[in-house]
């Protein structure tokens, strides 16, 4: 049964590396910078634009949360154990050059997400019970037409997989294991691992099953702190380092087209690397923020467009570059196995001895968390349009009860599952943006001519 197990685990893994190959990588990177050019910049000419955006509010627009709120929980998607351990495998798998094609998939990924956010309320539809709900499957059938139902279909599915929190509960039963369970003495075992994921369940449901208001309420609050905390902490950590920051950055830069023979294998050069970590971060192309944001209680397309897109800038922007600083100062990414969260961990215990593990635990603990919340939603929204908003709600405990599975399987084949779904979920997104997006530059000369944003 192990030799089973281990089997379909290796294809699952043969498949993610297979999926995530060069036209994945075209679509996804090709599609988001011809999305940059095609926008006229939008990302470098209308950032503080964006960023005013938040400030407007439509309460009596259709719609469950603001667009502040959608923006916060999209990023309490983006900003989780991704941007630590996911960070930390790009870069055990490519090497520091993964990084800088990270900072090319924010840019493009702003792009990418200008798009997704405008489109997702310019293509808004109804669930079975009436309401109001967007998303990749609702520009589908609303922009496209119903003939082309079963491509939204195909992206509501592998969204089920795509949005189990798999990687999340892994890696934050990985830290817990490590901080505490083994200095205590005690064996890191299936059991343990089993109780672990248990308590995580428990926790996130005392949110998760309060639906998209709860959510949105928690992520408000939530974001903003933990973002300034992680900054201030890699912070010190750059201040304390500061001789070896230069060569951190040419290594970036002079490694960022090379191939990393050996762990990388078949996944690649740094290049392609970086841009699947990214995906998995910043999911701009993806289709699932736009689910966030087709919540929003907005009737102007681009402005939920510009919200949107400040998203990559903050998570594989900002977040994932702290991370990867933090961990090429102390150069702990020579591995001879794929690592996330230990390697991570290390180089925060090198770089604030004593209590650097700790501090990384405290930030480890509330990004998986703030991911679980919003992964929920994007899972039941998935649900209701493949089943119906009478059945939505159970897939909360389908959510629940993967975050134990997530606790106790390998890390290789996690990455496969999540890598393969949200590669599966980016096609039909992206085919669908790019077919679309002659109505959204339509919509931008009407917006930008305005002299004020209303």
């Amino acid at each position: 049964m192990n030799d089973f197990w281990q089997t379909i685990g290796t294809l699952i893994v043969d498949f993610s590396n297979w999926i995530w190959g060069m036209p994945l990588f075209i679509l996804l990177i090709g599609g988001g910078l011809g999305f940059l050019i095609y926008s006229g910049f939008v990302p470098f000419r209308y950032y503080g634009r964006a960023l005013r955006s938040l400030k407007t509010k439509e309460d009596n627009a259709p719609g469950q949360i603001s667009s502040f709120e959608a923006l916060t929980s999209a990023i309490a998607a983006t900003v989780g154990m991704g941007n630590i351990s996911g960070v930390a495998v790009a870069i055990s798998m490519g090497g520091p050059g993964t990084i800088f094609w990270m900072w090319v998939s924010a840019i493009v990924g702003m792009a990418t997400k200008f798009f997704e956010g405008s489109l997702t309320i310019m293509y808004k539809g109804k669930d079975s019970a009436g309401e109001v709900q967007g998303g990749p499957m609702y520009m589908i059938t609303e922009g496209l037409g119903k003939k082309w139902k079963p491509f939204a279909i195909f992206f509501s599915i592998f969204g089920l997989i795509g949005t189990l929190c798999l990687m999340q509960a892994n890696q934050l039963t990985e830290a817990l294991v490590t901080v505490f369970v083994l200095p205590m003495g005690i064996e890191s075992t299936f059991f343990v691992k089993f109780v672990i994921g248990i308590l995580i369940c428990l926790i996130v449901s005392v949110v998760v099953l309060g639906g998209i208001q709860r959510i949105s309420k928690v992520s408000a609050k939530l974001v903003p702190a933990m973002v300034a905390f992680y900054f201030l902490l890699v912070a010190y950590i750059i201040i304390t380092n500061l001789p070896v920051v230069p060569d951190v950055f040419a290594s970036i830069f002079s490694q960022a087209f090379e191939f990393k023979a050996g762990l990388g294998g078949l996944a690649g050069s740094a290049i392609v690397i970086g841009a699947r970590r990214a995906a998995f971060v910043n999911e701009a192309g993806v289709g699932t923020a736009s689910m966030m944001h087709g919540a929003s209680k907005n009737t102007e397309p681009i402005r939920e467009g510009l919200v949107a897109m400040i998203g990559p800038s903050i998570d594989s922007g900002l977040v994932c570059t702290l991370t990867a600083l933090a961990i090429l100062i102390n150069g702990q990414y020579e591995v001879t196995q794929l690592q996330g969260i230990q390697m991570a961990l290390n180089s925060f215990q090198l770089s604030i001895p004593g209590v650097g593990h700790y501090l990384l635990m405290l930030m480890a603990i509330v990004f998986a968390f703030s991911t679980m919340f919003s992964y929920s939603y994007y899972g039941v929204k998935c649900t209701n349009f493949l089943f119906g908003a009478k059945y939505a709600h159970y897939y909360n405990y389908f959510f629940l009860i993967m975050l134990v599975v997530g606790a106790v399987i390998t890390l290789d084949v996690v990455v496969g599952v999540i890598d393969s779904a949200y590669a599966l979920m980016a096609i039909p997104t992206m085919i669908t943006l790019i077919i679309l997006a002659p109505n959204v530059k339509r919509e931008m000369k009407k917006y930008f001519s305005k002299k004020e944003i209303k």
